[in-house]
């Protein structure tokens, strides 16, 4: 991040931050919205959240409506960038920004360098907070002797290299263990529109991953994308597992009031 500062010659501007939703956590999960904004400005961010935002479009790219991808992708561009950086507390949804965006419109004079600028300024949560503007300090805490076991998310593992951003973060809050599953690397099944057309398959794959976070007998399943996060928790509340799911930006912020994901006000941590 480039150091700027302020008109007046003072100390630096805070670098302004376009929050990118993203579709599930809007519908499904806004507790993790809230505690990205919390951990942004923790971090010296100014953050907005544009209310003409909509869907990265993954899921139509991903079907091959490539038009139609285009047109989301032409919105997405005019309502973020006007900001230093873009922000998303999900890999899958930052990957498609930085990764999917120049390319779909590379035939557009027009949008192309446009799209390659939003692209270069768009970043997964965990890690922009440690790649970009270094949290220093998280000040959250768990109760006593609380474990974890985290999933690597394809899309933010292999298209954005996210691995050691989250668990570095992890280390820094009180009172918690990680215990890394094996594989946690593989696949849980969901795939976006995959779980829903090859159901049978993502079926399997889940299960295989259940297993491996029960034999950690870890009390939480955390991650960074909610996709995978509702798939293992729905997964595991039908085995009758008693793994609580979170979003990892819940620890970190320290806002756990929300039931865990799956879960019901009777679960709350």
């Amino acid at each position: 991040m480039e150091d700027s500062t302020s008109k007046d010659g003072g100390r630096p501007a805070r670098p302004t931050v376009g929050l990118f939703v993203t579709c599930l956590v809007d519908l499904f999960r806004p507790s993790v919205g809230f505690a990205t904004i919390e951990l942004l400005e923790k971090a010296g961010c100014d953050v907005a959240v544009p209310v003409t935002q909509t869907c990265c479009g993954q899921p139509a790219y991903n079907s091959g409506h490539r038009k139609e991808t285009a047109a989301i992708a032409r919105q997405v561009i005019a309502a973020f960038e006007g900001f230093d950086h873009v922000v998303a507390p999900s890999g899958s949804c930052a990957a498609m920004i930085s990764h999917h965006y120049p390319a779909l419109l590379a035939d557009d004079p027009s949008w192309v360098q446009r799209a390659q600028k939003l692209a270069a300024k768009t970043h997964e949560l965990t890690s922009f907070l440690t790649d970009i503007v270094s949290l220093k300090t998280v000040d959250a805490a768990m109760p006593s002797n609380t474990t974890v076991t985290y999933h690597d998310s394809c899309s933010g593992l292999r298209e954005l290299g996210i691995k050691a951003q989250p668990r570095a973060l992890l280390s820094q809050v009180e009172n918690l263990e990680l215990r890394e599953m094996e594989d946690s690397e593989v696949c849980c099944g969901f795939g976006g529109t995959f779980c829903a057309k090859y159901p049978a398959i993502s079926e399997v794959i889940v299960s295989a991953k259940t297993k491996t976070i029960a034999a950690t007998d870890a009390d939480l399943l955390l991650a960074g994308d909610m996709g995978c996060l509702m798939n293992m928790a729905g997964r595991l509340r039908r085995e009758g597992r008693s793994t609580e799911v979170r979003h990892v930006a819940e620890i970190l912020a320290g806002m756990t009031d929300a039931p865990p994901i799956a879960g019901t006000e009777e679960e709350r941590s």
